[in-house]
């Protein structure tokens, strides 16, 4: 068996992966707070799609909060894409704790398999008007440059894969951001394999972290205010 040693060596890979995740993710999120994101392109608007029955830009008023709660993170994801995406995790995953569970849930998915690595987060993160939700988009955007957008995902989705290197260690990260009316989604997957200290290429990061956030928007729909 080569694996009882490897246990060590990933902790001292990985542990610093997992407290950037978490501590990223607990410094950036909301409820998202209404600030200038001027000067960056203007997402793809449609707030409140299914159930306002505006068919105007978002106002900033109630019809453009069409959801109250945010789901259940660690359901938002079905057990067969978990288990495709992150092979040898638990399916039911780990909520990470939150200081308002009605406005920000985040679950997380991890596991090693033999030397392959794989990592996944799903979080959900509600404003007070879809105008609010849409200039959070923006910045988040901005400060990710170099992805793409996403068609037919939400009222606006942005995709972007990063390499890293440390100590020889390649890690492979995809980022996917979708707003939905006053709704964020985001969804971090990353990968590494630490026998090869190669990562997963980028078309492997970038469909998985699509494929999560799709599964994740459609869970949007036990917060919603109301039905359409």
């Amino acid at each position: 068996m080569r694996s009882l040693p490897l246990p060590l060596a990933l902790t001292a890979r990985i542990s610093p992966v997992a407290v950037l995740a978490c501590a990223g993710w607990a410094l950036t999120s909301g409820p998202a707070v209404s600030s200038a994101a001027a000067g960056h392109q203007t997402a793809r608007t449609t707030p409140a799609q299914s159930s306002s029955g505006s068919s105007g830009p978002s106002s900033g008023g109630a019809a453009s909060q069409a959801y109250s709660s945010a789901p259940s993170p660690c359901t938002s994801v079905p057990a067969a894409t978990v288990k495709s995406l992150v092979p040898g995790a638990k399916t039911q995953g780990k909520e990470i704790p939150s200081t308002d569970t009605k406005l920000r849930r985040t679950c997380s998915w991890n596991a090693l398999q033999g030397y392959d690595y794989r990592w996944l987060d799903v979080s959900f993160e509600l404003s007070g008007s879809a105008q609010e939700a849409q200039q959070e988009y923006q910045q988040r955007v901005k400060a990710k440059s170099g992805g793409g957008a996403v068609p037919g995902l939400g009222d606006s989705a942005y995709s972007v894969v990063n390499l890293t290197t440390e100590d020889k260690q390649q890690t492979r990260e995809g980022v996917v951001m979708v707003q939905v009316s006053n709704a964020l989604v985001i969804v971090t997957y990353n990968g590494s394999d630490f026998e090869t200290k190669k990562a997963p290429d980028t078309d492997e990061i970038n469909k998985g972290a699509i494929q999560a956030a799709r599964a994740a928007v459609g869970a949007l729909g036990g917060g919603q205010s109301q039905s359409g």
